[in-house]
């Protein structure tokens, strides 16, 4: 993995979790959404698979040592702020309602 994307890849795969997640609630509240398929379900799941993507990037950062040790304590520093962006960003999916 090249230094430049292991830098990037923390808040780039959050920056496309956030906009996914967010994407999928505004389909929820639409009239579009279909009536049989429950959309705090939807987005709990969504929210799930956003957190272990970014947990599995962290997880891969660590497992894959860089030549650098200043590119891999950055990586691991940027993977685990990553992780807890997107532990808060999912928090009000999680806590409010869908729908306001």
């Amino acid at each position: 993995m090249t230094n430049i994307l292991r830098l990037a890849l923390p808040f780039t795969i959050w920056l496309i979790g956030f906009s996914a997640i967010y994407a999928l609630q505004g389909l929820t509240c639409s009239r579009h959404w279909p009536e049989e398929l429950e959309p705090r379900l939807a987005l709990i799941g969504g929210a799930a698979v956003f957190v272990v993507i970014q947990g599995l990037a962290l997880a891969a950062l660590l497992a894959l040592q860089s030549q650098s040790r200043f590119v891999q304590t950055a990586a691991t520093i940027l993977g685990t702020a990553a992780l807890a962006a997107a532990l808060w960003t999912v928090l009000p999916v999680l806590t409010i309602t869908v729908c306001g």
